[in-house]
């Protein structure tokens, strides 16, 4: 008897020994096979989808302090630091690079029948003023814009990083002082010129021919010939959208929130780099590009024959408004 309690003893533990083995192993089966200890319990980017900003609490009065994450920020940041300037850079460059090669082939366009000695007024005083005023402020502001753009990259490794931040301080100063007198020559540009920057149908005589710029033959054009026009209405229409944007950023959230923050930055920036790609091609043909075309914002007076191969239309205008007031011939002998 005492024997057949022993065996039955041994296999009752057996058994257990067994059951305590199978839920063991059964047990580890569910557990992970590695542990990760820096996963966050909940995955950012599913929080960000999930929810259009997070944001904790604040006992300022400034409630959009308590923002701390807006998906939107994320993006504007990406375009700010990583396309504006990868494209802009390509933008800037390309206009260059495309003015050389044009230079290259075609040259410098000339006065075809040579220089005649007599001037034409192209230009009063006033016009002459508003044209300095309002480019001087440009290429100021052009060059602290692209600081912001490209300085970090380009400035840092040459002047280092305090020399950098003083001058940055510096250049911002002057561009918000000269958005003033830039937003000024803008509307004074806008009331001396628009009427004579409207379409016409010379416009598209002058864009069939290219506008003689790769041809000897020069197209009939008024006062402003096609592509004149279309450098009056990018800097009109672009610079305008540059100065509201800028006056939102100089004085921010007055009238617009966060995200009406980064719109602006945004046209500001894009706005900024397309209006210096345009002006560089207008500072090309009207210096080194065309022969005489300086003399026009230089003294307001260009040789006639300068002024009949390019704004024939314009010549005869002003020779019929001589004619009919009875004033002195327009054009005068060159001194």
């Amino acid at each position: 008897m005492i024997r057949e309690r022993l065996s039955i003893g041994r296999i009752a533990a057996l058994a257990c020994l067994m059951l305590l083995s199978v839920t063991a192993a059964h047990a580890q089966s569910d557990q992970p096979q590695s542990v990760n200890p820096t996963a966050s319990a909940v995955q950012e980017q599913q929080l960000l989808r999930e929810l259009d900003r997070v944001t904790g609490r604040v006992t300022i009065p400034d409630r959009s302090a308590a923002t701390l994450i807006q998906p939107e920020g994320r993006e504007w940041r990406e375009l700010h630091q990583v396309t504006v300037p990868t494209y802009g850079g390509y933008a800037l460059l390309g206009m260059l690079a495309a003015l050389v090669l044009f230079y290259l082939i075609r040259g410098r366009i000339r006065i075809e029948s040579g220089y005649s000695g007599r001037t034409i007024t192209r230009f009063g005083a006033l016009s002459r003023f508003t044209h300095w005023l309002t480019a001087v402020s440009f290429i100021i502001l052009a060059i602290t814009g692209l600081n912001v753009v490209f300085g970090k990259a380009l400035l840092i490794p040459l002047i280092g990083e305090s020399a950098f931040a003083a001058f940055s301080q510096w250049a911002k100063y002057v561009h918000n002082y000269l958005s003033v007198p830039f937003t000024i020559g803008l509307v004074l540009m806008l009331l001396l010129w628009i009427k004579d920057n409207f379409p016409s149908s010379a416009d598209l005589k002058w864009l069939a021919q290219g506008g003689g710029l790769f041809t000897r033959s020069h197209p009939p054009a008024g006062r402003f010939n096609f592509g004149q026009k279309v450098i009056f209405w990018s800097v009109i229409l672009i610079g305008g959208a540059i100065a509201v944007s800028g006056f939102l950023l100089m004085f921010p959230f007055y009238n617009t929130s966060i995200a009406g923050m980064q719109l602006a930055q945004i046209v500001h920036s894009i706005g900024g780099i397309a209006l210096i790609v345009v002006i560089i091609a207008h500072v090309y043909i009207g210096s080194v590009g065309m022969e005489g075309a300086l003399d026009a914002m230089g003294s307001g007076e260009v040789d006639v024959n300068w002024a009949r191969e390019h704004h024939s239309l314009w010549v005869e205008q002003e020779m019929s408004r001589s004619a009919r007031t009875g004033a002195a011939p327009r054009p005068a002998a060159a001194e």
